[in-house]
């Protein structure tokens, strides 16, 4: 009973600011500031007029396409490099190394980063994104990735060497397909982290072309008068998609998680 009844209030908890946005999203404006919880009035301009305000489709767009890439990119360099910490009797080394690099903040990176992104012509690009969330997911990959290796008994990449293949081909054959739940697990964290991420996104690529949901919500504030209620519309139609790619994936992403992060 305790136990239903703590997640219950967890429930709660988490959907009273989700329930809170929806509320400012629907109001009309001169409704916004009221301070109630619930509108006394119910419109949708709001989801029609923030795309007039700022360039929500490319930044959804911008968004997810910067969000999948990189995770896509984080996990393709990730497989690899576990399976050298899981199996490599010096591999943690290279996983502390790793994951050492989430002592620093990130900020202190941004200016050898975009000084690389201009030499390489992918600053204000989607690319230039992909490639920095991308590389700054791989330790969060790595370390998912690491305890699903290890729970693969090592008999079986030394069968596969004994019948032929080369620890290349044999990771490739046979250890990749049992890594299938942790790689979709790494895929749906590193999507979250970047699709989530701001500072990259502000610093990194600052024209309305390629510019991310994550800017677009900040460029609310600011004014002397702050489009609340478009803001929320704005937050919500970025949200919800994730939201439901949580739910829908939840089985992989709580096993990943779960599974992966245990050695």
């Amino acid at each position: 009973m305790k136990a239903r009844l703590v997640l219950v209030a967890a429930v709660i908890v988490t959907l009273v600011p989700l329930a809170y946005l929806l509320s400012l999203a629907v109001r009309p404006a001169e409704d916004v500031l009221n301070s109630s919880l619930l509108p006394t009035s119910v419109t949708v301009d709001n989801f029609v007029r923030v795309f007039d305000t700022i360039a929500l489709g490319t930044m959804l767009a911008n968004s997810w396409v910067s969000a999948v890439g990189a995770a896509l990119l984080a996990v393709v360099i990730a497989a690899p490099a576990a399976y050298f910490t899981a199996r490599h009797t010096r591999g943690d080394r290279l996983l502390t190394v790793l994951l050492a690099s989430y002592c620093a903040p990130p900020i202190v990176a941004i200016i050898p980063l975009f000084f690389l992104l201009r030499h390489a012509g992918l600053t204000n690009s989607v690319g230039g994104l992909i490639l920095v969330n991308g590389i700054a997911g791989v330790p969060v990959a790595v370390w998912l990735l690491d305890g699903f290796v290890r729970r693969i008994p090592i008999e079986i990449d030394e069968a596969a060497v004994i019948d032929g293949l080369t620890v290349a081909a044999a990771f490739r054959r046979v250890v990749l397909p049992l890594l299938l739940p942790g790689i979709v697990a790494a895929l749906l964290v590193v999507f979250f982290l970047s699709y989530n991420d701001f500072l990259f996104a502000v610093y990194l690529a600052v024209t309305k072309e390629s510019q991310t949901l994550t800017v677009g919500l900040s460029l609310f504030q600011g004014d002397r008068n702050v489009q609340f209620g478009q803001q929320a519309a704005a937050g919500l139609l970025g949200v919800l998609p994730v939201y439901v790619l949580a739910l829908v994936a939840q089985r992989y992403l709580v096993g990943g998680l779960t599974t992966g992060a245990t050695k």
